[in-house]
């Protein structure tokens, strides 16, 4: 009996640690928190605010990677950053790679400029319907395998999800619907998902990628459709702060809003993925009402 405790004691921390996984950003996390509900708590890798597109991992960050059970990012274009470290591993889940998976296509002169390669495909899944929902099912998929023990909780996480995404994006839909013929212009190409599930009359971005400056002929053409009003609203991100977009709203009668594609002020925890797509919502309705 002496040698039971111990015993009991090993099987439990394997159960709880054969779940536990780490995210590379915040949304992702928000979605592995309501599949893992009532098992273990997702952690994350980058902090709050912190953009994934021009990210330097430091030694405790690789720590943390190796000690994972499960790291779950999108891949090379989206988080370069850990394609080095993750290479060969076999307890990861690349969401870029899932079958499947309804990525929405950059045209060809968006991805690629001066010699660098963005990608094809746009990576802010997260933001999409379907994608969160093929997201949330390989995720309940993966971990099913490295803890059969809870596959049917895993399982029945999933279905939950999916049908409280299906009820909020009524929700959502009848809330955008009297704001979708206004346009608007972004800071970068990070919300194609969203606007197309909800037909959105997203007008133009200042950059497609938040490491590429906007050129002086994109500014000059946003100001010049600003000033016929053309865009109700100007989106920045809190991720990045650039002076250009005060400078195009200069003399303009449009709005500055904000939109945060990471989630920076949610808390993660039940129902924080639904948190955050609403303040998604609520920013476009807020900026492009009268």
């Amino acid at each position: 009996m002496k040698y039971l405790a111990p015993l009991l004691s090993m099987l439990l921390i394997g159960s709880v640690n054969a779940s536990q996984v780490l995210t590379s950003i915040k949304p992702i996390q928000m979605i592995s928190f309501e599949i893992t509900r009532g098992i273990s708590n997702p952690e994350v890798l980058l902090d709050a605010g912190t953009s994934p597109h021009d990210y330097a991992l430091k030694p405790s960050d690789v720590k943390r990677l190796k000690k994972a059970d499960l790291v779950v990012w999108y891949g090379h274009d989206l988080e370069p950053f850990l394609a080095k470290v993750l290479e060969g591993r076999q307890n990861i889940l690349t969401i870029s790679e899932i079958n499947d998976l309804d990525l929405r296509a950059f045209a060809p002169e968006e991805h690629h400029h001066e010699g660098h390669d963005h990608g094809s495909h746009d990576p802010h899944v997260w933001l999409g319907l379907k994608q969160s929902a093929q997201i949330a099912k390989a995720l309940s998929e993966r971990l099913a395998l490295i803890d059969p023990e809870n596959k049917t909780v895993y399982q029945s996480n999933y279905q939950s999800f999916v049908n409280k995404l299906a009820e909020y994006a009524n929700k959502w839909r009848a809330q955008l619907d009297p704001v979708k013929e206004v346009g608007y212009y972004v800071f970068h190409d990070a919300y194609g998902y969203f606007e197309q599930d909800y037909s959105l009359n997203h007008i133009g971005e200042f950059t497609v990628s938040p490491e590429r400056k906007p050129g002086a002929k994109t500014l000059i053409d946003i100001k010049t459709k600003l000033s016929k009003g053309d865009a109700k609203c100007v989106f920045s991100e809190p991720q990045f702060s650039p002076a250009v977009i005060d400078s195009v709203l200069r003399g303009s009668v449009a709005k500055k809003g904000e939109l945060d594609p990471l989630g920076t002020d949610i808390k993660v925890g039940p129902d924080s993925y639904f948190v955050f797509i609403q303040s998604m919502a609520d920013s476009f309705v807020t900026c492009l009402s009268n």
